[in-house]
């Protein structure tokens, strides 16, 4: 073999080593069961996405007894998936100093179930409400300003829908891609009544990091989001990908259940509604950020002299990423 021809093999194979190298590990926890709500970063993974972007990105399940932010102060993840922008600000008041830089969903698909007739929210005023402990940490205090409800009314939540199906006089709270589709299926008629629909002001799915990491790794926290977008891009798609490793790492995940997820995401343009449709996924506003803020002041769920506004967020990951839906 020449020298030139072996100098040239030699160069590709260190091409190669360094192409290998020069991926950068990044840690991304969920904050709940593998599910569709989830299906993007999967599906950056799945299709090779982060890859090209240098990254080798593990996507850590979280679940009920997991505390994702916890494992974040701890170096256990680079980010995490806030299920609100609300919950990362109240994090932060709590001391720990954590910022968002993207919200893949434009509308918090927290909603309330009630039993046909009821078609408005204000008509369950004085009704059986079912809610989980964290609900009076957000859309809780948001119902009972908006809408005179009493802590009276609420009972726990267990995650269990039989409650509801049992009793056609209460409702419960659910998340819109998850339990109205198991209230479906047990054939009960049931309206769901979606609070961003009237005002309720959170983003959800959100990509939250350590003021560290950010400092540390911004490239690849950018490299991260922008990847992100085009894997949610490509789920709404085509979700084989995605879904496979889903169902992967959270067996009891049915195709049906993924279907029908994916239809309400895509229905409701909870990645491609309000401000994406035109500035793209993942898209904080600071007119909406600052809604956030005003309402958890105005409840008191945050002291202002702990959170400024312009360290909880940080616009400049995401807004020239512009992936559009």
């Amino acid at each position: 073999m020449s020298l030139k021809r072996r100098l040239s093999l030699g160069l590709l194979a260190l091409g190669a080593l360094t192409s290998v190298q020069a991926q950068e590990k990044f840690t991304y926890m969920t904050n709940w069961y593998a599910q569709a709500e989830h299906g993007g970063f999967y599906q950056a993974v799945a299709t090779g996405i982060y890859k090209k972007y240098g990254l080798d990105v593990t996507v850590k399940m979280g679940g009920p007894q997991i505390n994702n932010v916890q494992l974040l102060a701890a170096g256990q993840a680079d980010c995490v998936m806030g299920s609100t922008d609300l919950q990362m600000m109240q994090v932060r008041s709590n001391g720990v100093p954590v910022t968002t830089v993207a919200a893949i969903f434009q509308k918090d698909p927290q909603v309330l179930i009630a039993h046909d007739p009821v078609t408005k929210i204000e008509e369950l005023k004085g009704k059986t409400i079912l809610i989980a402990a964290s609900a009076n940490q957000g859309f809780w205090p948001w119902l009972k300003a908006k809408y005179g409800f009493t802590d009276a009314q609420a009972r726990p939540y267990t995650f269990n829908i039989q409650p509801f199906v049992a009793d056609k006089n209460i409702a419960q709270q659910a998340y819109l891609t998850s339990e109205p589709f198991a209230v479906q299926k047990a054939g009960v008629k049931a309206n769901t009544l979606m609070f961003s629909d009237h005002g309720y002001p959170a983003y959800a799915t959100t990509i939250s990091c350590m003021d560290k990491t950010l400092a540390d790794r911004k490239k690849v926290v950018a490299d991260f989001v922008k990847a992100s977008a085009e894997g949610w891009k490509s789920y709404l798609a085509d979700p084989a990908p995605g879904n496979v490793m889903i169902k992967k790492d959270n067996p009891n995940m049915t195709d049906d259940q993924l279907a029908y997820s994916v239809a309400k995401l895509k229905e409701i343009g909870m990645l491609s509604g309000g401000d994406a449709a035109k500035m793209g996924i993942g898209i904080i506003t600071e007119a909406r950020a600052k809604a956030s803020y005003d309402f958890l002041v105005s409840t008191k769920l945050i002291d202002p002299a702990k959170v400024d506004i312009s360290k909880a967020y940080d616009f400049s990951f995401i807004k020239d990423v512009k992936v559009m839906p």
